[in-house]
């Protein structure tokens, strides 16, 4: 049974970019679309652009997903 998503995306996304408050804008416009968070956030330091990159997994409200 397929899903309707915004904008007929995938069902799972895995958001990333720059810690800050652009990306924590993100997350809580996916989470207000009907996404739900799927497993903890991860933060790894970028040497090249000497910033925190962060990335947080999420997954459409209506999927079920066997863990």
């Amino acid at each position: 049974m397929p899903y309707q998503t915004p904008e007929n995306r995938p069902i799972y996304r895995l958001l990333t970019g720059k810690d800050d408050r652009a990306f924590c804008e993100r997350v809580s416009e996916a989470l207000e679309q009907g996404w739900r968070l799927y497993g903890s956030p991860s933060l790894a330091w970028d040497t090249e652009s000497n910033s925190m990159k962060a990335a947080q997994a999420v997954l459409w409200h209506e999927a079920h997903v066997v863990k």
